[in-house]
């Protein structure tokens, strides 16, 4: 069971995917893979454009079901290959909601356990659905793992020469 918890303008959400630390972090790392899991179920990311290094900029644009869009705009601050992504943000269309974004990356007996903390600097309907937008995204990782590692078993030439 994932753990999690939440208290007044922080967040922790703790998951172990059953993939690869390299896979998992790539999933974060390049954009071809965020497309397709960040955001809560039922958005997009018609915007996505990230400078995957200290320093470099992020500017998403998740969008709702209904259009409604959210967007994140910020740089990362710290990238350790395979182990942390630290990136600041500002949500809501307003420079004074900044959020201090977190991810750990761990093996865990061959699998990944991945860390998500954010610290707020205010509380809005963003920041108070973020546990449950996390949960969601992290949802979504899970298929799109699961998928890339069937794709890449598949491909493998111990797979390969095992059908023949």
């Amino acid at each position: 069971m994932p753990e999690t918890r939440s208290e007044t303008r922080e967040l922790r959400i703790t998951r172990v995917f059953d993939a690869p630390r390299a896979l998992v972090f790539e999933t974060w790392s390049k954009p071809e893979h965020l497309v397709h899991w960040w955001g809560p179920a039922g958005f997009t990311l018609p915007t996505h454009q990230m400078d995957f290094r200290a320093g470099g900029a992020i500017r998403f644009c998740m969008r709702s079901s209904d259009g409604h869009e959210h967007w994140m705009v910020g740089a990362y601050r710290e990238i350790v290959p395979l182990s942390r992504i630290v990136f600041a943000s500002s949500i809501d269309d307003d420079p004074s909601h900044q959020v201090i974004t977190t991810v750990i990356f761990a093996d865990e007996g061959g699998k990944t356990k991945v860390t998500v903390e954010q610290l707020f600097t205010f509380e809005s309907d963003a920041t108070r659905g973020a546990q449950k937008g996390w949960t969601s995204s992290l949802d979504r990782l899970v298929t799109l793992l699961a998928q890339l590692t069937t794709a890449s078993t598949a491909a493998s030439p111990a797979t390969r020469e095992a059908e023949r």
